[in-house]
């Protein structure tokens, strides 16, 4: 049967983020999340939609992919799809074919789950070598955490600038608004998201907000991740972190996620310390393909 690219349309965008929920599991791969699509939806759902891409056969999806980026293609496929070799043909015709509208010409990346056929192909026939190396880190919330020290407050409309100003003071570069809070909580995937801010004020009820995190579940018993995750500028190397990474870790809890996952690059080895001083644990390290331009 023919596999079928599509650009979904904003009414699209739940059965895509209704497959990467049933997607995740304990013991998968490092893969696209719902929650990469709740982040990304902060430029709203025609934004998202435009970026969302989908592979299907005889109706159902088989893979998904994201533009996280105009050069940054993020891609999963269904478990039982991994070495289907008709998909993994399709993917990589799709992908390095700029008139088919997933990827444009130049260079470009390709993050996909290691050990599967997709990626393999791209690199033995195509030339797609592998780039920098990123660590993925895993708790399990199987049982409960130790409590963060500072006051964590869930972030709702009335923290929403609040929550925009953190991230500017923790992202260099950030975009992100009052407005972007709201356009994003309106999205699908946030029904199983948190976002938290972390004050530092000795338990009085005043003092600076100081980290902030937003946490994404798929569902009871299923693996969530954080993302973002960054501390003020201003009020770094005091702990603050790891004091919001339990924060997000009990929340996922909360929210009945198995475990909690994240990934940031290998060569940033402070956040890989911060992540391993809040209990989570190394995962094998893995890496995007990249076309050359």
């Amino acid at each position: 049967m023919t596999i079928v690219l599509n650009k979904p349309e904003i009414d699209g965008l739940a059965d895509a983020v209704g497959v990467l929920r049933e997607w995740q599991y304990e013991g998968a791969p490092t893969q696209l999340h719902p929650g990469d699509l709740g982040w990304f939806w902060r430029a709203g759902a025609e934004a998202t939609a435009a970026a969302v891409r989908t592979w299907s056969r005889a109706g159902r999806i088989l893979a998904v992919g994201l533009l996280d980026g105009p050069d940054l293609l993020r891609l999963t496929t269904a478990p039982d799809a991994r070495q289907d070799e008709e998909l993994a043909r399709q993917l990589v015709s799709d992908v390095t074919d700029p008139a088919r509208g997933v990827l444009p010409a130049g260079r470009v990346n390709i993050e996909a789950p290691p050990n599967t056929l997709f990626p393999d192909l791209l690199g033995a026939e195509e030339g797609w070598p592998l780039d920098d190396p990123w660590t993925p880190l895993r708790r399990d919330l199987t049982a409960p955490g130790p409590a963060p020290d500072l006051r964590i407050e869930e972030v709702g409309s009335a923290r929403a600038h609040g929550f925009a100003a953190l991230l500017g003071a923790a992202f260099d570069g950030s975009r992100f608004t009052e407005d972007s809070w709201h356009v994003m909580a309106s999205g699908v995937p946030y029904a199983d998201a948190r976002c938290l801010l972390a004050y530092d004020d000795g338990g009085d009820g005043g003092g600076d907000a100081v980290a902030a995190v937003t946490v994404w579940s798929a569902g009871p018993g299923r693996p969530g991740i954080l993302e973002p995750m960054g501390v003020h500028r201003d009020h770094r190397r005091r702990g603050y972190g790891e004091q919001i990474t339990l924060a997000a870790a009990a929340a996922l809890r909360d929210l009945g996620a198995s475990s909690a996952l994240v990934a940031t690059p290998s060569s940033n080895t402070a956040a890989v310390a911060t992540y391993e001083s809040a209990g989570f644990e190394r995962r094998e390290e893995t890496r995007d393909r990249y076309r050359a331009a």
